[in-house]
């Protein structure tokens, strides 16, 4: 049975069938509907002081991605296909579907954002907008890599090494690495608040959901690229909104508009006086940006 969600005021909690896998999401609101995709390390929880106040105006749905928070955490399977974008993708679809929503706006921050993008690609007919948040394409940050960038992104190559390396090390310490890693990409005092991070170390100490996480990056260093390669013509048709953090690597190593325009035929975006985690270090100004946006 749906229960009250003790970060997002007004929302309640399900856990929602998506084919093979269960799916963790808040409900909230009435109105067209928004979904809100997460990132690493997060859960939906980092939406808490966005999805609120979007609710006021949409039936927004922030999930967990499989693999993350209280979602299923399947094996990876053969080439990590189980988290393919394309796999998180029609876990979205599936969510959106048992809702009740057939068409719906898409929001997503770093991984989250990557999974929109496929979201985009694969469902068009699902989508109506989409907003990416402190992101570029994976395929141009890839192509692109430098010395810079490796050593900033340094777990975009750490975490794909083969299991059960980066598990093994990171077991040793969780709260360490979380902690270094959250430090390292929030450029705002005090973000996140406690009990935010005290919920993303609750699921991180689960070593399923390690497991999930490098499982997520090494599909997106292999099997992701494959799907990116076959749809390099295709272009997101629904209007793009990217917001990034001024202060962040994205911001600080690409022109982040110039890397959408073509994966996208209608852009817009702007960059943020902040860091990685958009929605938590500026959430007013994400949620003006949002509801411009959206409506």
């Amino acid at each position: 049975m749906p229960r009250p969600d003790p970060f997002l005021p007004g929302f309640d909690l399900h856990d929602i069938a998506a084919g093979p896998v269960r799916i963790r999401a808040a409900t909230g609101g009435r109105g067209p509907a928004v979904l809100l995709l997460h990132g690493h390390p997060q859960t939906h929880s980092t939406w808490r002081a966005v999805a609120p106040r979007l609710a006021e105006q949409f039936s927004v749905v922030a999930m967990d991605l499989r693999g993350y928070g209280d979602s299923d955490k399947p094996e990876g399977g053969e080439r990590h296909v189980n988290y393919s974008k394309r796999a998180m993708a029609a876990d979205a679809v599936a969510v959106m579907r048992s809702l009740g929503h057939e068409t719906f706006a898409v929001v997503g921050h770093d991984r989250g954002g990557r999974v929109a993008h496929r979201l985009a690609l694969d469902h068009p007919q699902a989508v109506t907008r989409v907003a990416v948040f402190d992101i570029a394409p994976t395929a141009t940050m890839y192509a692109r890599t430098d010395k810079d960038f490796a050593t900033r992104y340094f777990w975009w190559f750490f975490l794909i090494q083969p299991a059960p390396l980066p598990e093994r090390l990171i077991a040793a310490d969780p709260e360490f690495f979380l902690r270094t890693h959250v430090d390292g990409q929030s450029k705002t005092l005090g973000s996140p608040s406690a009990d935010l991070f005290a919920e993303y170390l609750r699921v991180y100490r689960d070593p399923a959901t390690r497991h999930a996480i490098c499982e997520d990056y090494r599909a997106a260093a292999t099997i992701d690229l494959e799907h990116d390669a076959a749809d390099a013509d295709k272009r997101i048709d629904v209007p793009l909104l990217a917001l990034w953090g001024a202060k962040g690597t994205v911001g600080r190593t690409y022109d982040v508009l110039e890397t959408w325009r073509d994966k996208a035929r209608d852009i817009g975006g702007r960059a943020l006086d902040c860091g990685h985690t958009l929605q938590e270090e500026r959430p007013e100004e994400v949620t003006s940006e949002l509801l411009t946006f959206l409506r």
